[in-house]
């Protein structure tokens, strides 16, 4: 009998990828999924703001959330859309918006600007993000309107110039773990002295996990989704490889 639960825990354990919509915060779909795997213990490898979208590579099943700091160490990807000539309080669109500027940036400028930032760098992470600082979360701190300081991180950053049509700025980011791809934009817009805030951003890829491979969001709550059906599983040998 003890055998048998095992094996029917080991069925319903797993990794899901999903394609999160935007709107939704990273919280829902561990919640969402909670309610449709029985399952209480659910984690993911890195969260996505509300207004982001793409890949989320859920942890489902005791056996995999345990995995999850060293799965959230893997390079990302993104496709991130930067809006030049303005700043926002967040570093994106969700935020209080302030006009900067009304300088338009050669494609020449913005080419000069984007290698200034390839291989490795130094990056602040924004206020409103979840970073702890002395026992606090940082957003904590920025919605009761204090900004304290915070120690710039090494990163590394692959970036690639994907189209620019003012005021709209749209870059592939391939990055280490820890990248702000709202601070990227910030600073970007700083470089060029006009200002940007993050439009829009899609996750491609966590790790070796890429958004052709996710579930839509529809899907997952979709009437008589079995979701077993999806679950990708990681070998015993290379779990005692992360896990070491």
């Amino acid at each position: 009998m003890t055998h048998n639960l095992q094996e029917l825990s080991m069925n319903h354990e797993g990794i899901l990828l999903v394609n999160k919509p935007e709107g939704k915060t990273s919280f829902h779909l561990v919640h969402k999924l909670r309610q449709i795997t029985k399952i209480q213990k659910i984690g993911h490898c890195g969260t996505l703001d509300p207004f982001a979208t793409g890949v989320m590579v859920m942890l489902v099943g005791k056996s995999y959330t345990r995995l999850s700091n060293l799965l959230i160490s893997q390079d990302k990807q993104y496709l991130a859309t930067i809006h030049l000539g303005a700043i926002s309080s967040t570093y994106d669109k969700d935020g209080e918006i302030s006009h900067t500027s009304y300088e338009i940036p050669s494609q020449k400028e913005i080419e000069e600007v984007l290698k200034g930032f390839q291989g490795e760098t130094l990056q602040t992470p924004p206020m409103f993000s979840a970073k702890k600082v002395g026992g606090k979360k940082l957003y904590e701190l920025a919605r009761k309107g204090i900004e304290i300081e915070r120690k710039a991180q090494p990163v590394h950053l692959n970036i690639t110039l994907i189209e620019y049509n003012y005021p709209y700025l749209t870059i592939d980011v391939s990055c280490s773990k820890g990248t702000y791809i709202r601070s990227l934009a910030y600073d970007i817009g700083n470089r060029l002295k006009v200002g940007a805030y993050l439009e829009k951003l899609i996750r491609l890829r966590s790790g070796h996990y890429c958004l052709e491979d996710c579930i839509d969001y529809s899907t997952l709550t979709s009437i008589g989704f079995n979701y077993t059906h999806h679950l990708l599983k990681v070998n015993e040998s290379l779990k005692e490889e992360l896990t070491v």
